[in-house]
């Protein structure tokens, strides 16, 4: 059955973290996330795309594999990596950070993880001049 709407930009995303505001103050230096309220237990941060609230609790970065923000072209994708790299910020794949999504993906991204260890993607997408 198909569903009769279609889904709008990021609502919200939910994460449990060691400490909200920590975690608040991580992403706005990594992510240029503003903070935009707080809640029992808990802050939110976020821009006109997406908000991530962060609650008081035991982080549980295998529950998701990763969420996904698409950037505007690989001029930007690389400022993003060496700003993450003058922040200190856990990025995979050490001197190969840029890389196909997928093999024979036609998207370029960077993977990286909080200080909680989620793990997170910024992406370019049709990027990749390799692929099929």
């Amino acid at each position: 059955m198909r569903a009769p709407f279609t889904l709008g930009t990021v609502g919200h995303l939910g994460l449990a973290v060691r400490n909200p505001k920590k975690s608040a103050q991580w992403f706005a230096r990594a992510l240029g996330l503003k903070k935009q309220f707080d809640f029992e237990d808990g802050v939110a941060v976020g821009n006109e795309n997406v908000t991530i609230a962060f609650s008081k609790g035991r982080p549980s970065p295998e529950t998701i594999g990763h969420m996904s923000f698409h950037l505007p072209d690989l001029a930007t994708l690389e400022k993003a990596l060496k700003h993450l790299k003058k922040i200190g910020a856990d990025i995979e794949d050490p001197g190969d950070e840029i890389g196909p999504e997928a093999p024979g993906s036609p998207h370029m991204g960077l993977w990286f993880h909080d200080p909680d260890g989620y793990r997170w993607e910024l992406s370019v997408q049709g990027a990749n001049p390799q692929s099929d």
